[in-house]
């Protein structure tokens, strides 16, 4: 009872070891490559070979076809890559996560391996300060993690080679039948999506087919199970996301289904043969032949959908349908994407823009009623607007909250700060709208009308206004989802000419409470609060030209 304890101890712990090991060392991989790797996807939109070679480098690159699936849902709901696209890059990845196998196939020791690797990355991540090498420290801790999880899974196995029982139940896996071969697809495919790791099923296969448990024909079985069970980590972030995003994760599911459909009638009869011709040896290296199975269940794969990429992604878009009662998601953001802090910034950075596409169109809309050219329906939107601009903004601030308790560069922190601050910012504008509105109501409540003076005043001060906030849109425009590092001082100086010009405008109206009008106080002074809205405006978005160029800006 001790011993079989201690044997399920040892092979659960080596399985959460292993775990751990990819986790840190796919966070790793991405902190390191950091934006890089989120401009090198972009290349997917070139052509379908671009797409594939761009799945497929980038899950090499992280070690986890999950993190790309995930950035792949990420970018197909944010509407960064259309379904076509999209299909290339999971269909890269999937080959390129054929890597795992290839690298379990080929180490050395494994325990020498993992010690000196772990040393090796605990030296960089806990004692070399610059931010490189720590991230770089973690990339080695995670692959030492996963070289040990290895050996325990190995050491763990050993002992109960001879246990009859349980021999007799690895027997039953044999795959050279084709109800074996179904047993050993099925248990892999709920195994792989339990774990969501498509390598640990691939390393416990690898280590049972070594010990002599199973047969070379059950390991290189358990490809078809794991590719599909994979899947269910594109659901998981496409679970309640866009139609665009279930058919993501539907497309990848298809595509791993129809691919075993095709190849497990040729299993014993083309695949297993010609795996014995390449890998003669095969009996005392089972890891490397069961890895090339798993390539080749890939690339042939692939090679038979490249042709119909397009009309596949046609008869995906037919079977998942748009809900036609379907309710729009007030932003793009899916808090399941902060698997991938640069995506998930990049979500954040469309939803500013939209904010600061919002805010421009507020402004417009408070120039016609100030102009005595708006109507109910302008009034209508500003109210509305305003408040679909307060819960984007609560929802940036929330998932920004989520993104920043994983793990983020330097950069990366400092950017989603940037972002925070110009989500609140935007907010703000659109905070002054409404209010600009009311004070208008409350002028005509008292009976009173702005003059054709004091209209054509604010008029012109509301024109600077916009023109500024346009200038400092179109620099966050221009530069898409990065954060600016420009030189401002220009637009801070406009800036400051408008602080100007408002006080001018603001001494002309304070000279008028003299008039012998009756109402003249009432109405300077609601004057006033306009001005006074306006030269918040003013300020807010300074304060986003400063937050673009970096903190480098003073405030004046």
């Amino acid at each position: 009872m001790k011993d079989g304890i201690l044997v399920l101890l040892t092979v659960l712990g080596g399985l959460g070891t292993f775990l751990l090991g990819m986790k840190h060392l796919s966070e790793g991989l991405q902190a390191v490559s950091g934006r890089g790797l989120r401009r090198f996807m972009a290349l997917a939109t070139t052509n379908r070979f671009a797409g594939i070679a761009t799945g497929m480098v980038s899950t090499f690159v992280v070690q986890s076809s999950s993190i790309i699936t995930v950035m792949v849902v990420g970018f197909v709901s944010s509407g960064m890559l259309n379904l076509t696209q999209a299909i290339n890059v999971i269909v890269g990845s999937n080959i390129g996560t054929t890597a795992t196998a290839w690298i379990i196939a080929y180490v050395p020791d494994v325990r020498l391996l993992a010690l000196g690797i772990v040393a090796l990355g605990a030296l960089c991540y806990f004692f070399v300060r610059r931010e490189f090498w720590h991230h770089f420290g973690l990339t080695l801790l995670g692959l030492g993690f996963v070289f040990m999880g290895l050996y325990w899974i190995k050491e763990g196995v050993e002992p109960i080679k001879s246990n009859a029982a349980v021999l007799e139940m690895f027997k039953s896996l044999d795959a050279k039948s084709l109800g074996g071969l179904l047993k050993c697809t099925a248990v892999s495919l709920v195994f792989t999506a339990l774990v969501q790791s498509s390598a640990a099923t691939t390393a416990i296969a690898m280590t049972l087919a070594a010990q002599g448990m199973i047969t070379f024909e059950a390991a290189a079985a358990t490809v078809f199970g794991m590719n599909i069970g994979t899947t269910i980590t594109a659901w998981m972030a496409a679970f309640n996301s866009t139609a665009e995003a279930r058919r993501a994760a539907m497309a990848h599911t298809l595509f791993n289904v129809v691919g075993a459909v095709i190849l497990i009638p040729l299993f014993l009869p083309v695949v297993i043969p010609l795996a014995k011709a390449v890998f003669p040896d095969y009996a005392s290296n089972i890891p490397a032949p069961m890895a090339a199975v798993h390539t080749f269940f890939n690339v042939v794969t692939t090679i038979v959908f490249l042709p119909f990429v397009g009309r596949f992604a046609a008869f995906v878009e037919r079977i998942v349908p748009a809900k036609k009662k379907e309710t729009p998601k007030l932003t793009v953001l899916d808090p399941r994407i902060n698997r991938s802090p640069a995506i998930a910034l990049d979500q954040v950075s469309r939803e500013i823009s939209f904010m600061a596409t919002s805010d421009a169109d507020l402004l417009g809309r408070v120039r016609k009623i100030i102009a005595d050219e708006g109507t109910e329906a302008d009034e209508a939107h500003i109210v509305k607007r305003e408040d679909i601009l307060d819960k984007v903004q609560r929802e940036i601030s929330s998932f920004i909250g989520t993104v920043m308790t994983g793990r983020l560069s330097s950069a990366e922190s400092e950017r989603a700060r940037s972002l925070l601050r110009l989500a609140d910012e935007f907010e703000s504008v659109s905070d002054v709208a409404p209010a600009i509105l009311k004070t208008i109501r409350r002028m005509h409540d008292n009976g009173l009308e702005m003059s054709e003076y004091s209209k054509a005043a604010i008029l012109s001060v509301h024109d600077r206004v916009v023109t500024f906030a346009g200038e400092v849109s179109t620099a966050l425009q221009a530069e898409g989802s990065n954060i600016l590092t420009a030189d401002f001082s220009p637009i801070t100086s406009e800036s400051s000419s408008i602080r100007q010009f408002i006080r001018e405008i603001r001494q002309k109206q304070l000279s008028r409470l003299d008039g012998g009008d009756e109402g003249a106080p009432m109405r300077v002074l609601i004057e006033l609060d306009i001005l006074s809205a306006y030269e918040h405006i003013r300020a807010c978005y300074e304060n986003i030209a400063e937050t673009l160029a970096g903190g480098k800006i003073a405030l004046r």
